[in-house]
Parts: C-alpha cells; sequence; structure tokens
C-alpha cells in the first residue's frame, strides 16, 4: 500500500480521531511535527478527538500532560477509555465494594460511583462476599508476583461483573521494546479462569460511539467523513474498520515500517492508509 503524506489524507475529512501514544506522543515526549499538525487542524477547522486506551488518568489530567509536552488539547478534545469504564461502574454497581488492580490514582479517577475500593493487596478473603466487581486499571501498582495470583482466585472463588478498562496488550517503551499492559493481564487471567471480561476502549465500539456523537452535537457528521489514525492494527485500526470510519496506519508506534506489510497480512486488518507519521 502507497505511503502518502499525513496532511494529504487529513485535508479531506470534517474530523479525525487520533489515538494517543505512538501517534501524538512517545517514551520521548511529542513526535516531531505534530504540533504544527494540530495547529493545521484547528486553523482549517477540522474536529479532532484523542482516543486514548489509557485509562490511568483523567481528561483533565491528560491535558495538563500534553500542555507539560508543548501541546494544547482541551480537556473535551480528550476520549478516555476510563471515561468509558467509568459511567458503566455508575450506572451499574450499586452496592458493595469494587476490587481493583492498578494505581490509587486511577481507583480515585475511576471509582468514583460513591462505593468503596480496595486495591486486590488489600482484599481479605474472609470478607469476598462484599467484592461486588473487579476493575483491571493499569500495569503498575501492585506486585506482579502475588497480587496477580491473588486476582485469579478471587475471580475463581467469586463470580462478579470484571471490567478491563485499557484493553491495550503492550505499549512501546523505547524504540525496541516494549512492556505489557493492562489488556494483556486481563487476557491472560480470562484464559486461566475461561472466563469473559467486560472490555473498554479500542477496539470495541464504546469509544468511537461516544466520539462519534459527541462531533455530532457540534455538525452533521457522517462516518465517511471521519478518518480513524492509530498506530495499532487490533486496537486502532480493527476498531476504526468495525466502527465503518476510514483508518490510517502510522508507522511511528507500535507498527513498524520494516514489518508493516506483513502484519497486515497476517492479521487480515487493513488500513485505509498508511504514513510515516501524522508529523509527516
Amino acid at each position: 500500500m502507497n505511503q502518502i503524506p499525513f496532511l494529504t489524507i487529513a485535508k479531506d475529512f470534517k474530523a479525525i480521531f487520533l489515538d494517543s501514544y505512538g501517534v501524538i506522543k512517545n517514551y520521548k515526549g511529542i513526535i516531531d511535527g505534530v504540533k504544527e499538525t494540530i495547529d493545521f487542524l484547528k486553523d482549517n477547522g477540522i474536529i479532532f478527538r484523542i482516543l486514548t486506551n489509557d485509562a490511568s488518568r483523567s481528561q483533565e489530567q491528560q491535558s495538563v500532560n500534553f500542555l507539560k509536552l508543548g501541546l494544547e488539547i482541551e480537556p473535551s478534545e480528550i476520549i478516555t477509555s476510563g471515561m468509558m469504564a467509568k459511567q458503566f461502574l455508575q450506572h451499574k454497581i450499586l452496592d458493595g465494594k469494587i476490587a481493583y488492580l492498578g494505581t490509587e490514582n486511577s481507583a480515585q479517577y475511576i471509582l468514583q460511583s460513591g462505593l468503596e475500593h480496595v486495591a486486590v493487596r488489600d482484599v481479605n478473603f474472609d470478607e469476598i462476599d462484599e467484592i461486588s466487581a473487579f476493575v483491571f486499571l493499569d500495569d503498575e501498582g501492585f506486585d506482579w508476583n502475588k497480587d496477580i495470583n491473588k486476582t485469579v482466585n478471587i475471580l475463581n472463588k467469586k463470580n462478579i461483573p470484571v471490567i478491563v478498562a485499557n484493553s491495550d496488550k503492550l505499549y512501546p517503551v523505547s524504540k525496541k521494546d516494549v512492556s505489557i499492559a493492562t489488556g494483556g493481564i486481563a487476557q491472560l487471567v480470562e484464559s486461566i479462569l475461561n472466563k469473559k471480561f467486560i472490555h473498554f476502549g479500542k477496539p470495541d465500539s464504546q469509544m468511537f460511539m461516544y466520539a462519534f456523537d459527541q462531533i455530532n452535537q457540534l455538525g452533521n457528521f457522517s462516518k465517511n467523513e471521519v478518518l480513524m489514525v492509530g498506530d495499532t492494527l487490533h486496537t486502532d485500526i480493527l476498531g476504526g474498520n468495525k466502527f465503518g470510519v476510514k483508518t490510517l496506519l502510522v508507522l511511528s508506534g507500535n507498527t513498524r515500517a520494516d514489518n508493516a506489510d506483513l502484519q497486515i497480512t497476517s492479521t487480515g486488518i487493513i488500513p485505509d492508509y498508511i504514513c510515516p507519521s501524522v508529523g509527516f
């Protein structure tokens, strides 16, 4: 598939959904040329939304972090998988305690339903009947040896709703290395227990529907006027394809130029466009 400069493609759309890590920023900071691209979108009246599977920070926290990196993104322009998980918990889990795997910071953001939340390490098996839901929040804030085993035992003993706030299986931490993300941990536990959890974030449709409904409060958009831009076939591109919008794969994150064609062929997940970066 031929690679076309991003702005050549972007100018033909009225709205653009952008993944965050690997598209807007990486382990070094804002990707080269992205600030100029965001300015181009704003100057040309092209609405954009950041769609991220990062469930560890609120929209406001994400906005502040972007600003520290030199990029002005309004909280309303950011949509996170944590928002989707939070809404579900507020409407569906009305009593008991919510156990979680992750950091206290992400728990404070997502688990604001009025119910008590408790880290896996602090769950007392003698009081397990009080646990009414379990949430996989992020890949930090717990002991990988002890707390993942404890998670398996909790969910083996109690049949409760299990929410995965971040569906990503891995994320890049350097040019060559990746780290296991929350979705990867959750998938391992699903496989062990032979259970299906409730996943939020790309490629599932909730985030796309939320973003699409939000931009349609500002105007009349059809799906063929929306472009989804991402660096990962199994989340960004698959999610955009399933939702029915055009998709663009960038080679600045999880998918590298030297294996993009092989990954596309082996997965059968086909983007409409490919380009090196949104900054070029």
